[in-house]
């Protein structure tokens, strides 16, 4: 890309650029939507998506909404949370300001530094009478440690809201990874391994707690003439929907294509000194969404440095992610927030890098990101 370009894509798009299919795919599914002129409201391929979600997931009840934020928010007022709500730091922003834009405080506690997920062991100490639930994260799709979350919940009677963004498809010992916690909330962005372009979805375990999502999603609207609780628009639209039926006809091939590049970069990285590929070692689940490497203090650059290096090259990675949420100013004034309670949090938010990976990544494009990563002085 020419250095004289004003307009740059952002490291985002190329770290989980989506595989498309054809145009002409697509196609008929729209012609169908504007024939029928339901545009949204429920329409045939929301309800087939959810269904077909259902069963691809393995999973009661879905219900579709317009993002994932929104998806948060209602999950929040489906569970009629209030007070603070233990989290974790090292995540997208969405996962905590879905907390203040319901009014609860987002209390941090550090995470684990083999998973990066919210550590099960630092729940507890963050526990008070104004606790009401638990809002953890599957950061880069690997599952949290859903039994020992869980105990803490039952022993103080505590909702858990799992923000499984990254995490579409990954399953666990017991399969699906969600039919753990109270809620889960997964992201269709662009950017994810499975997409409608944008979008996202809430599971539920019972058909009373969906017909509340449902309402909810939908300004609260039960019927023509009754309202039932101060809902929001959070529908998915019809072509989104479209959209999400065609993808999952070709999710297990793009799944596997990312899990080639996944394992090649292994390869090609794993002996490299200073860079600590952040593996599935503990043997849970991937979906392959994301790659992210640690810089440590034996390679000759610094994360930034590397970061910088990379992009003047036109290899777009991302501090994914940095700053820690602790650190942004409309949370860094919490008691949670400080760096002393966050330690790991902090010092992998200032190694993190997740390298490009898509399943239309050419082998040689990768062989130019792990060569660029390689091709460093050693003192």
């Amino acid at each position: 890309m020419p250095k004289n370009q004003n307009v740059r894509p952002t490291s985002e798009i190329f770290v989980t650029k989506p595989f498309l299919p054809p145009l002409e795919d697509f196609l008929p599914y729209l012609s169908e939507i504007w024939h029928s002129r339901i545009l949204t409201n429920g329409g045939r391929f929301h309800q087939q998506l959810e269904e077909e979600l259902c069963e691809f997931l393995n999973v009661e009840h879905i219900s579709l909404v317009n993002n994932g934020t929104i998806g948060l928010i209602v999950a929040l007022q489906t569970l009629r949370i209030t007070g603070e709500v233990i989290t974790t730091p090292y995540s997208f922003v969405a996962t905590s300001h879905a907390l203040l834009w319901n009014g609860i405080k987002p209390i941090f506690v550090d995470i684990d530094p083999k998973t990066l997920n919210i550590d099960p062991t630092k729940i507890e100490a963050a526990i008070t009478p104004r606790t009401t639930a638990i809002l953890a994260v599957h950061c880069y799709g690997r599952p949290c440690d859903v039994e020992a979350i869980q105990r803490v919940a039952d022993n103080y009677n505590l909702k858990v809201i799992y923000d499984a963004a990254h995490a579409f498809g990954v399953k666990c010992h017991c399969d699906s990874l969600f039919n753990h916690g109270d809620l889960s909330v997964l992201s269709f962005h662009a950017t994810k391994v499975f997409n409608t372009f944008e979008g996202g979805a809430i599971v539920s375990k019972d058909r009373k707690t969906k017909q509340r999502i449902d309402h909810l999603k939908n300004f609260g609207i039960a019927d023509e003439v009754t309202v039932v609780g101060p809902g929001i628009n959070g529908k998915m639209s019809e072509v989104s929907a479209a959209i999400g039926v065609l993808q999952l006809k070709t999710i297990a091939q793009s799944i596997k294509a990312r899990k080639a590049i996944w394992q090649n970069y292994i390869i090609r990285l794993g002996d490299v000194k200073g860079v600590e590929c952040v593996t599935d070692d503990l043997g849970i689940g991937n979906n392959f969404g994301y790659f992210p490497i640690l810089i440590t203090n034996e390679y000759p650059e610094s994360r930034d440095a590397l970061f910088v290096r990379l992009r003047d090259q036109g290899i777009y990675t991302r501090r994914y992610f940095f700053p820690l949420i602790s650190e942004m100013s409309m949370y860094r004034g919490y008691d949670s927030a400080s760096t002393s309670n966050l330690p790991f949090a902090k010092v992998t938010a200032e190694r993190i890098l997740c390298l490009p990976i898509y399943d239309g990544l050419e082998t040689k494009d990768q062989e130019r990101v792990c060569n660029a990563i390689e091709n460093v002085e050693y003192r």
